[in-house]
């Protein structure tokens, strides 16, 4: 038992230390844009454009620390790490995302008290005032992994694959959790955008790296369904969870703007069954910058 919670415990030093130096690049990056802005303003030349900052809160698809199934650390390879080297003026961005979060963990309160202490501090914001907009990606591990099953049906019983009384229970999770979010930022942030993204369809082929995962197939293998017709059941799942997200964005008050990332990936794309390789990462932020452009024209 003091070994389990010695462990738990090391876990949250770890992740704590890691944001604390994602912060400090941020604000050291920040830093020297403003000095930049300062210097060219002594010599009466045109500042350039401000780049847009940016905070970042999400799951694997925001901070995904390998190249596909090698364990061996390389360096972010998600949609956060491929953006920050993207559009024709680099954001910047804050990115206190953490692998394998559900919706229910990033808006928890130790994760909306992390949210209040970024915003709070100016020396993450090139504006002294707060992000020009908030990333948010969630929803994914709600579903995904061990409770998959819970909303299978079972084959020999049934030809439906998902019960869709049983999804909507934890569609209706997810939405409270993007809600909550909106709330949030209305009292903390208020007129800042939100944008988020849909996922993508993944193949439910038990690929996975060998420290985490598979999160799809065993649950499928155990309700008595294969590969090829798991495919088509997590393609109902995330076409559901589209149109949820969807409404959401339909609703002008919620100012948040829905990226389209369904679609987006090709088989030879995906690295195990719900990450994909960098090049995939990369094409999944480029329907970001398109969204990001779109809103904030000649600053990305």
């Amino acid at each position: 038992m003091r070994r389990s919670l010695a462990l738990r415990q090391q876990l949250r030093d770890s992740i704590n230390s890691e944001l604390q130096q994602r912060t400090q690049a941020h604000q050291s990056r920040i830093a020297a844009l403003m000095a930049t802005r300062a210097n060219l303003l002594s010599t009466g030349a045109p500042p350039p454009a401000d780049p847009l900052v940016l905070l970042a809160l999400g799951d694997s698809w925001f901070d995904y620390p390998l190249d596909g199934n090698d364990v061996s650390l390389s360096g972010d390879t998600d949609i956060i790490a491929q953006l920050e080297s993207m559009g024709t003026i680099n954001p910047l961005i804050q990115n206190i995302s953490h692998f394998g979060d559900a919706t229910t963990e990033e808006m928890s309160l130790p994760k909306q008290q992390l949210l209040i202490q970024s915003l709070d501090d100016k020396a993450n914001w090139s504006n002294g005032v707060g992000p020009d907009a908030i990333l948010f990606s969630g929803g994914g591990n709600d579903i995904a992994g061990n409770q998959f099953c819970i909303f299978l049906d079972f084959a020999k019983s049934s030809s439906n694959g998902l019960d869709f009384s049983r999804f909507q229970g934890v569609l209706d999770m997810v939405e409270a959790s993007y809600k909550d979010l909106f709330l949030f930022r209305d009292m903390n942030a208020p007129g800042v955008p939100i944008f988020g993204h849909c996922y993508d369809f993944p193949i439910p082929n038990g690929s996975h790296p060998v420290c985490a995962g598979p999160w799809l197939l065993p649950s499928l293998t155990f309700a008595g369904w294969d590969t090829e017709t798991g495919t088509a059941i997590l393609k109902e799942a995330l076409t559901n969870f589209k149109q949820m997200l969807t409404s959401l964005a339909n609703d002008p008050s919620n100012s948040f703007t829905l990226v389209n990332t369904q679609g987006v990936l090709d088989a030879a794309d995906w690295a195990n069954e719900l990450h994909p390789h960098p090049p995939g990462f990369k094409k999944l932020a480029a329907a970001f910058i398109t969204a990001l452009q779109a809103r904030f024209p000649g600053r990305i």
